[in-house]
């Protein structure tokens, strides 16, 4: 049973996104990406725009949805934490839009500019987030072994 194919894959996988995550880059990454999330959560009350119910409402929301995805607890397997980046992306892409987006008046300079700094870093932070677990595929499928995603089976 521990030689079979898909144990070994299961192996193989677990141990390449162990060791993007692992380096001093990747924690930081992730450190960086969970404290973002919590003050997207936290930003209405810090920033002082917490009347504004239904963006203070969909930051904590999107807040702690972001920093539950970046902070690696759901995704031990690298289709989960490289799939979790790119959700990561849009919901800082939502942050971004999102004084525009929501219902009611919520677009102060107060609410943009928040959203929009707090939002880019998110960004930023999903899509190196997703180049470190793409570079760690990169680093295993050029030393002759399969890629997860090849159809070699």
């Amino acid at each position: 049973m521990e030689t079979h194919p898909d144990i070994v894959d299961m192996r193989m996988r677990h141990e390449m996104a162990e060791r993007a995550t692992s380096t001093p880059q990747g924690q930081a990454v992730g450190m960086m990406a969970f404290l973002t999330g919590i003050y997207l959560a936290a930003s209405p009350w810090i920033t002082g725009f917490n009347g504004l119910s239904t963006l203070a409402v969909n930051n904590l929301l999107v807040g702690l949805a972001y920093a539950l995805l970046m902070s690696g607890g759901f995704g031990r397997a690298y289709e989960r934490t490289h799939s979790m980046a790119w959700g990561a992306c849009v919901l800082g892409a939502w942050t971004i839009i999102a004084p525009w987006v929501v219902a009611g008046d919520v677009s102060t300079t107060k609410t943009i500019v928040n959203n929009i700094i707090t939002g880019a870093v998110a960004l930023i932070l999903a899509l190196s987030a997703s180049a470190a677990a793409r570079a760690a595929e990169s680093r295993k499928t050029g030393r002759g072994v399969a890629s997860p995603y090849s159809s070699g089976r």
